[in-house]
């Protein structure tokens, strides 16, 4: 008898703004109709300049994050320097295809902040790269994505960038029962990576 692969939810948000990237998502894990944990972190820094937001199993995602740091760190040691936004993207969507016959269960956002400006790519399980200036992941995605649509402006300010963000996983979670349990924002400057907790105490948590 196949067994049934669970999908635990999400709302991974990643926006470009002028001078920053900002990746967001929610704490909940499930499995089926059941929360499993409350406080599962689906946004990851790789480097201090590169981040990104994650759906899909959570033993995936997060065996993916540990290979892209040591491809990170091993780049760094082999070139002096650090690996950009668009290379990362190019090895992560590689990696993907490569295990197309047995996917690890993924989706992704993953964003930067190069010396070139930010940068921002959405990924699927089979390594589809695709740049954008926002992205959304998750059974989150039909109602963060409606938000972006109508607020999201091209230059915007950190300091907007990470409101929006907030506002488009707050709206999911006040729909989506496989997201919520507080949100996790991930800031990426020329200065580097900023991460800070927001608590949910409203419908959802």
């Amino acid at each position: 008898m196949s067994q049934q692969i669970m999908v635990p939810g999400a709302c991974g948000v990643g926006i470009k703004c002028k001078d920053s990237v900002v990746l967001g998502n929610d704490r909940r894990a499930t499995w089926g109709y059941t929360v499993t944990n409350k406080s599962t972190q689906k946004v990851f820094k790789i480097t201090e300049y590169i981040g990104l937001a994650a759906y899909g199993l959570i033993g995936d995602f997060q065996i993916l994050v540990r290979i892209l740091r040591a491809q990170a760190n091993l780049y760094e040691l082999e070139t002096g320097e650090r690996i950009s936004t668009k290379s990362m993207a190019k090895l992560v969507s590689n990696y993907l295809y490569s295990r197309k016959m047995m996917p690890l269960y993924t989706n992704l956002v993953v964003a930067g902040v190069d010396n070139d400006g930010p940068k921002l790519y959405t990924l699927d399980a089979l390594g589809s790269l695709m740049p954008d200036d926002y992205g959304t992941a998750g059974t989150g995605m039909l109602m963060s994505i409606g938000i972006l649509e109508a607020e999201y402006k091209p230059g915007m300010t950190t300091a907007a960038g990470e409101k929006l963000v907030e506002k488009a996983i707050r709206n999911s979670i006040k729909r989506d029962a496989m997201t919520g349990n507080g949100i996790d924002i991930l800031t990426i400057t020329q200065d580097g990576a900023k991460e800070k907790y927001i608590e949910i105490k409203e419908l959802g948590e």
